[in-house]
């Protein structure tokens, strides 16, 4: 039986950074991954390009049954803290909208930063190993491994949720909570396309591809962000920000045009260009597809300058506040981020610990915090696996 300071579960942007922490205090660390290539949610985060934090990290950006448990990390080790690494590592990125930090390159910079800290440690990894039982030993803490049992004085969980199960995510880690009586809240897909019924998809599927600013708003929260139109129902920044506060049976509202007097547009329309469609007024505001399903869908045909006062304001109504039923969403093969996990009234804060197993830990995905999307979530894997690497 192989005996470890510290042995690390999953290689992921969490686990990564949980085993080169440990490995920094001069534990002896072992991180295993089922999985041929560590860090793959890096690999194709972001398009490519890896979307590693974000400016604006806040406390109100994260979900879960207690969702300040993730400020205690987060305070300290920082998204300038992630990014004084990246500087460190001469990788050059750049700001998007809202805080969004990318790589200029390709996201495998972040990896290969994280590997070489790795290795600079003096921790050792392995690939392609499947994981077992989690259970108590004489001196520790026995992880079975598809080569052989090996034995810490702490163990790290840091193998995710369910989301994208095409990349071997599971529920390996709530397995591992449950094995030692640690509760788990009720998971579900987040940060995931929301889905309609065939009625709805006939006319949606019309628009895939239409793209635009929107403010969405779905229990109980809104997002002004970019909407997409798919051949499975919605998508984009601001549909996948609210699948993460939606439950089914909920309406959406969607305002297509945030900001703009949308009434004012269709009346100087009207003075303007009385001659015109609705249609034609409308694609001063949206895509003209979009336009042409509006003016569809509000049953009127007649030119602007013979639609009434009342029906324009009605127009103006449904794309100021258009109200649709999803049925439901895309799941984990399309989900970011897995919402729910383990319960963090089991853990400590401060250093990510089973509050009733010790040497047991959990960082990541697999504990009930969710971030928005972003860089959110990447910024709490990264905070989460250093708090406990400064502990296990």
């Amino acid at each position: 039986m192989a005996k470890w300071d510290v042995l690390v579960l999953g290689a992921g942007a969490a686990g990564l950074m949980a085993a080169i922490e440990a490995g920094r205090r001069g534990r002896r660390v072992l991180l295993i991954d089922h999985a041929s290539a560590p860090g793959e949610k890096i690999r194709i985060s972001g398009g490519g390009r890896c979307n590693f934090t974000n400016l604006n990290i806040a406390g109100d950006r994260f979900l879960g049954k207690n969702p300040r448990f993730a400020l205690s990390a987060i305070k300290r080790f920082t998204q300038w803290d992630f990014i004084a690494r990246v500087d460190g590592a001469g990788i050059a990125w750049h700001e998007k909208a809202l805080g969004q930090l990318f790589c200029d390159g390709k996201a495998t910079q972040i990896i290969a930063m994280l590997m070489a800290d790795l290795h600079a440690a003096g921790a050792e990894i392995w690939l392609d190993c499947a994981l077992g039982e989690v259970s108590r030993g004489v001196l520790g803490l026995d992880v079975q491994t598809a080569r052989g049992v090996q034995q810490a004085a702490s163990v790290i969980v840091a193998t995710g949720g369910k989301s994208i199960p095409k990349m071997g995510a599971s529920s390996y880690g709530y397995r591992v909570a449950e094995g030692f009586g640690l509760p788990v809240t009720e998971t579900r897909p987040a940060l995931v396309p929301l889905t309609f019924s065939p009625h709805e998809l006939e006319w949606m599927a019309a628009l895939a591809g239409v793209s635009l600013p929107a403010r969405v708003t779905g229990g109980g929260k809104g997002f002004d962000e970019a909407l997409l139109f798919t051949h499975r129902g919605l998508s984009g920044p601001a549909i996948l920000q609210v699948s993460s506060y939606w439950r089914e049976g909920q309406e959406i509202a969607v305002n297509l045009c945030p900001g703009l007097d949308v009434g004012g547009v269709l009346r100087a329309a009207k003075r303007e260009a009385g001659r015109a469609a609705l249609r034609t007024a409308l694609t001063r505001l949206v895509p003209e597809r979009l336009a042409r399903h509006l003016e569809t869908a509000s049953g009127i045909t007649a030119p602007l300058a013979e639609i009434a006062q009342a029906d324009l304001d009605r127009v103006a109504r449904m794309l100021g506040d258009w109200r649709l039923m999803p049925v439901g969403s895309e799941g984990y093969r399309t989900a970011e981020v897995t919402l729910g996990g383990v319960d963090t009234d089991a853990l400590d804060a401060r250093t990510m610990a089973a509050k009733s197993v010790p040497g047991l830990y959990f960082v990541g995905e697999v504990v009930d915090i969710t971030g928005w999307l972003g860089g959110y979530n990447f910024q709490w894997a990264w905070s989460s696996g250093w708090a406990a690497g400064q502990m296990a």
